[in-house]
């Protein structure tokens, strides 16, 4: 890369940074007033009502998760950002999947998961891998029509924890193998559609390499999609082991913010926000 392009693409990075600041600003103030207009047991009593604050109630996500992607793509090559520490990753992805359930029945999907041990410790960031998963279970589900499948597997061997996402969706065409892992937009990608630009799989594999780890893709158009992380099987040394609990959602709901772009507007009547 010349100096020129250096420089260009860091002043992008600086723009994207200053729209990401602005945007979330601007969404506090949207939150908030959505919530005063739209209170919950005024939502509860009026169907009409419940479904028009659903839908600024996604729209609210769905630019929440933009505004998240854009601000990890800036610093797709900055230091990591991981924290690890010792953690159950099997309960780490079963929860994540639990959650996920309902969204998806209501997206008409069979969700499933297995692995081959009830738990498992290794060296993790619990919140960079639940925001890993969330973002291929929304490639998932987006891509996959209503009465398919999409299952969650862990596996472990002696070296490597192995988390499989897949699904029996319309896959990924041959020529666009290639491309799925550039870090900005892609003329395809700007059709006004509500599907995000791209961002999710490259802020993927920035998850797993910061655990020391890698991610595979493989697809056959028409035939679905897996993808594979691969994380060292291994736990940090003389540290105190963390029990693995959900997250505050600081307010929202950080299963539906990250599945916004994937689910029908009734995922965010009242009904399933409790």
């Amino acid at each position: 890369m010349t100096d020129e392009e250096k420089q260009r693409e860091g002043s992008v990075e600086e723009v994207l940074r200053q729209v990401s600041s602005q945007l979330r600003y601007s969404l506090g103030n949207i939150h908030s007033a959505l919530e005063r207009i739209a209170p919950a047991e005024a939502r509860d009593g009026d169907e009409g009502l419940d479904m028009n604050a659903a839908i600024l109630c996604q729209s609210y996500y769905r630019i929440l998760r933009l505004t998240n992607n854009l601000s990890d793509a800036v610093d797709l090559d900055a230091p990591s950002q991981a924290r690890l520490s010792n953690d159950d990753i099997v309960g780490i992805c079963r929860d994540v999947v639990r959650q996920a359930e309902a969204p998806a029945e209501l997206a008409g999907l069979e969700l499933t998961f297995c692995s081959d041990k009830s738990g498992h410790i290794i060296s993790v960031d619990a919140e960079r891998i639940k925001r890993l998963l969330l973002n291929l279970l929304s490639n998932a589900f987006k891509y996959t029509p209503k009465g398919g499948r999409v299952s969650v597997e862990v596996r472990v061997d002696q070296r490597w924890v192995e988390l499989a996402v897949s699904d029996t969706g319309r896959g990924i065409p041959a020529e666009a193998m290639e491309t799925v892992f550039e870090r900005y937009l892609h003329p395809p990608l700007l059709d006004g559609l509500p599907h995000g630009l791209g961002l999710g799989l490259p802020i993927c594999r920035r998850i797993a390499g910061e655990h020391g780890g890698r991610l595979i893709l493989t697809s056959r158009e028409g035939e679905g999609t897996t993808v594979t992380v691969s994380l060292p099987n291994r736990r940090e040394r003389a540290q105190k082991l963390n029990a693995y609990t959900v997250a505050d959602g600081g307010g929202f709901n950080p299963i539906l913010v990250e599945l916004s772009d994937a689910l029908p507007k009734q995922a965010f009547t009242q009904k399933y926000l409790d």
